[in-house]
């Protein structure tokens, strides 16, 4: 079987081609994808980094937008005025403080094994940790502060379960004849 064109021909450097000139023109086309959507949507690739955050109202380097003094640092009262340009996207920064400002939901989850363990120990023991700890159940050989410590990060990740599991032991259950 006849080997395909080309494949035994050795590969030569090209002198003519300049890498430097080709990386950056593939870096130009290639730009770093910006995460926030508001400074994404707002942002300009014909202007410089600095220019396009001084028109959202926001800065790369703090120590630029607001200089200190030895005057303000040693207790000064002369005030310096900081050179700042014009905003003419002040939208950006209403949006990114108003995402800011909404409160973060705790999306902490516990694995349903440590829930029901947790549940078990309640059911058994009440609030006698000791007790919890000389548990055959215990197979960990979790000591004391420890199964403390889950039952308590139970109570705080699932606080609506763990008051409805509370509740249920309260109830008198039905008997069944």
């Amino acid at each position: 079987m006849p080997k395909a064109k080309k494949s035994g021909k050795r590969k030569t450097f090209n002198y003519n081609q300049d890498r430097k000139k080709l990386k950056k023109k593939v870096l130009k086309k290639n730009k770093p994808r910006i995460e926030n959507s508001q400074i994404r949507h707002a942002w300009d690739d014909r202007k410089s980094m600095a220019k396009n955050l001084q028109e959202m109202g926001l800065t790369f380097d703090p120590n630029r937008s607001l200089p200190i003094t030895k005057q303000q640092f040693f207790g000064g009262d002369r005030k310096t005025k900081a050179a700042v340009g014009i905003v003419t996207k002040p939208y950006v920064l209403n949006q990114l403080e108003e995402e800011a400002s909404r409160p973060e939901k705790d999306t902490k989850t516990l694995s349903s094994d440590l829930i029901e363990y947790a549940q078990y120990m309640i059911r058994e023991h009440k609030d006698n940790f000791k007790a919890m700890a000389r548990d055959e159940k215990n197979y960990y050989q979790d000591t004391p502060k420890q199964i403390k410590r889950k039952i308590n990060e139970y109570k705080r990740c699932h606080p609506e379960h763990y008051n409805n599991f509370i509740n249920s032991l309260a109830a008198p259950e039905p008997m069944v004849q």
